[in-house]
């Protein structure tokens, strides 16, 4: 019988975890919601005839040009569902997060909008897909910041060691002494105008001591071992040594603290946009959903649907986080 390569090992023990297959049954619907957000909720038509022409408008107000009628410039802001025939193709649904519909405002669950409206008639089910697609980008590009700047300043500190390690570790102390929390908030402050990037740097700017700890702890433990020692005799470069020798043998606790770092980032957005902080006022999130429910509180749905969507994503990850912990755990290995 051929051997299993580790990672082969590794995916089996994550096929058989029940924590693993729970994390994937949440997480990839909202993944499959994030990357097709504008094709999911859009009030704008996927084709219709108007005056005689066939229209195939892409979403978000891009035109595009597939054989057919490119889309009047006059035509980009019409209301779709009152002007489009009965042979128009429309989102399932067909709203745009940030439309305002005045005649609708605090509507509750229906046929029409079926998660409800908030107080401008916005529809909170096309801004919770919307949110979906927010919330998973700053929580994967904010984390993947914090891992290149943990992982080399982790591998720096445990490889070198010596001041080198006292150092980095007195930058590691400084960081986890300050509140991240209320750091992200007075950085945010001086940001003259509000962008979802800002909040994305600055949480992958504040949240890499975690990732650069395991790192650190990771390289401490494995500079020692006969194969760096043999790729230093042979006089290989330090930063080949550690990227391309120890980092490949290290990544278990750094793979793990990633997925957990992603769940702790979507948390800290949903909560700067609770608070009305880092993103723009257009710009319709989880958080930002959920803020309205404060001065409206018998709209029960502003409340309990982006906080189940935000309950929900950060246990997924969770989830997911502990799962591939077990899988990666060298000592369950021949299992």
């Amino acid at each position: 019988m051929t051997p299993r390569s580790p990672a082969a090992q590794v995916w089996a023990r994550m096929r058989r975890s029940g924590t693993v297959i729970a994390a994937l049954v949440l997480i990839v619907p909202m993944v499959f919601c994030a990357l097709f957000a504008d094709l999911i909720a859009n009030d704008r038509p996927y084709t219709m005839t108007l005056q005689g022409e066939r229209y195939f408008p892409a979403v978000r107000g891009m035109a595009v040009d597939l054989g057919l009628a490119q889309w009047p410039r006059e035509l980009l802001n019409m209301d779709f569902k009152d002007q489009a025939g009965p042979d128009a193709v429309f989102a399932p649904v067909p709203y745009r997060p940030n439309r305002v519909d005045l005649k609708n405002p605090l509507a509750p669950p229906s046929a029409d909008h079926l998660l409800g409206t908030d107080k401008l008639g916005r529809d909170i089910l096309a801004g919770m897909v919307h949110g979906a697609r927010i919330s998973l980008t700053i929580g994967v590009l904010a984390v993947g910041l914090a891992t290149v700047i943990g992982v080399v300043l982790g591998a720096v500190a445990g490889f070198f060691g010596g001041i080198t390690d006292l150092t980095v570790n007195r930058l590691f102390e400084i960081m986890m002494a300050i509140p991240t929390f209320f750091l992200i908030i007075t950085i945010s402050a001086f940001v003259a105008e509000p962008s979802i990037f800002y909040i994305m740097a600055v949480i992958g700017l504040t949240g890499w001591v975690g990732i650069a700890r395991f790192t650190r702890n990771e390289f401490i433990k494995l500079r020692g071992i006969d194969y760096v020692t043999a790729a230093l005799a042979l006089g290989a470069h330090p930063s080949r040594i550690m990227f391309l020798h120890i980092l490949p043998n290290a990544m278990s606790p750094i793979i793990v603290s990633v997925v957990f770092g992603i769940a702790g980032a979507i948390l800290v957005e949903s909560s700067l946009s609770f608070l009305g902080i880092g993103v723009p006022a257009d710009v319709v999130t989880w958080g930002s959903i959920l803020n309205e429910a404060r001065g409206n509180t018998f709209a029960w749905w502003l409340a309990v649907f982006p906080g189940l969507a935000i309950f929900v994503t950060v246990l997924a990850y969770n989830l997911l986080g502990e799962g591939l912990r077990d899988a990666l755990d060298p000592r369950l290995r021949g299992r």
